[in-house]
């Protein structure tokens, strides 16, 4: 008998304690919403957001804001520009953008993203990924120019000027991969005149306006 009240004893102890563990645990949880940081994230367009929700994280920026999570970079796309799944078959593709018109589209941006092996310099690799249309050759050593665009260096040369399609290339080294960004402009009428000032094309000031916001390592 003794040894029964001694064993309910021990339980009625056990199950006080436990009871107010679980008192003290609600009791010092916070009640109400958690207060975030007042921190905020930069989206590439200049604007911020805070963080939100019950983990306090930071929202996707909104448009025209455009974040690329594989390929660790974030942008603000060009006015009138859409995303297209037309060059979903190509592998290298991260992502294409349209301008169209009332017909078909008129300017295209599309970026991709290739890993480079031990086997070859980020120079060559970039020679042997330039390859002309319509010839069908890498592009020269002397074909290439470079300019710097918010603190990026990148790589240029025209990949193609025929049949009034301008394409211009804009490579970007990182490690291990090189990233590529075509400006490409269609129905160019004049694509034969030798005085053609293939910058001025809308597409080449749309991508250069995208690299400007640029955000990535």
């Amino acid at each position: 008998m003794q040894i029964k009240s001694l064993l309910i004893g021990i339980a009625l102890i056990l199950l006080i304690g436990i009871g107010g563990f679980f008192y003290r645990s609600v009791k010092e949880q916070p009640t109400g919403p958690i207060a975030c940081t007042a921190d905020a994230k930069l989206c590439p367009d200049g604007t911020g957001v805070g963080r939100e929700g019950p983990n306090c994280i930071f929202p996707t920026c909104p448009p025209p804001n455009a974040e690329l999570p594989d390929a660790n970079i974030a942008f603000a796309l060009p006015a009138g520009y859409v995303e297209t799944n037309a060059y979903a078959n190509d592998q290298a593709l991260v992502a294409a953008y349209a301008k169209p018109d009332t017909i078909s589209p008129s300017e295209l941006i599309l970026i991709h993203r290739y890993a480079l092996s031990t086997e070859i310099s980020t120079a060559e690799f970039i020679r042997e990924n330039a390859i002309l249309d319509p010839s069908g050759l890498p592009a020269s050593p002397t074909a290439f120019t470079s300019t710097t665009i918010n603190g990026r260096r990148y790589s240029v040369v025209q990949i193609g000027r025929f049949e009034g399609t301008v394409d211009m290339a804009y490579y970007l080294s990182r490690e291990n991969e090189v990233v590529r960004f075509d400006a490409i402009s269609l129905q160019v009428t004049d694509w034969t005149d030798p005085a053609l000032k293939v910058e001025t094309l809308a597409a080449q000031q749309d991508l250069r306006a995208l690299l400007a916001t640029l955000q990535g390592n």
